[in-house]
């Protein structure tokens, strides 16, 4: 079930694990929420997969040759694309207690522990993959509403400037209430560059 196509779109969930065994495990359990599967076996594998294509969440193992999941994770936080990407951390039972706290400091949503609760886990994984819908949907939404902002302000402008040029009918108080809107969607562009920075 893992694809390497470059895609935005759906939810897709990012295994990484260097155990064959381990990713079969993961596929089995999560494959009832039918979202897209991909695996990486290493954590170079991981961060290039996620420069490639949008997940909703990613199951990281801890303990691998190389770029280990502490060092992925902070990768994957480095990065503007994919900093606000959860992460889930997997690891042995036999891991030290400080790998948890170490895990959160960088960054993990969530620390489970092999074996873990195939029952706990989809549940886990059903609530990043909900939040990644619901954050597409407002994105969407906020798309539209810039579409209609701009189309609105240039409207606003053609208005000005035929009234300007006097190839438009001089209705009393028209400019005036173009001037008032003008001022309105200023005022609503700095409310979002604010929120936005």
């Amino acid at each position: 079930m893992s694809a390497e196509t470059t895609t935005d779109e759906g939810a897709s969930i990012l295994l990484v694990d260097d155990m064959e065994d381990n990713l079969v495990a993961l596929e089995a359990v999560l494959r009832s929420l039918n979202e897209p599967l991909v695996r990486a076996r290493s954590g170079e594998e991981a961060v290039k997969a996620l420069t490639r294509r949008r997940f909703a969440v990613v199951l990281l193992d801890i303990r691998m040759p190389g770029m280990d999941g502490f060092e992925t994770a902070a990768n994957i936080k480095r990065l503007d694309r994919t900093k606000d990407v959860p992460i889930i951390f997997l690891t042995g039972t036999d891991a030290d207690a400080g790998y948890a706290f170490r895990g959160y400091a960088t960054g993990a949503a969530d620390y489970l522990t092999k074996p873990f609760d195939p029952w706990v886990l989809r549940a886990k994984v059903s609530v990043f993959l909900d939040l990644h819908r619901k954050n597409r949907q407002l994105e969407c939404l906020l798309a539209r509403e810039q579409d209609q902002f701009d189309e609105l302000a240039a409207r606003l402008g053609r208005m000005d400037t035929d009234l300007a040029a006097g190839t438009a009918p001089d209705v009393p108080g028209l400019r005036d209430q173009i001037r008032r809107m003008d001022e309105l969607l200023g005022r609503m562009r700095q409310s979002r560059d604010g929120q936005d920075g």
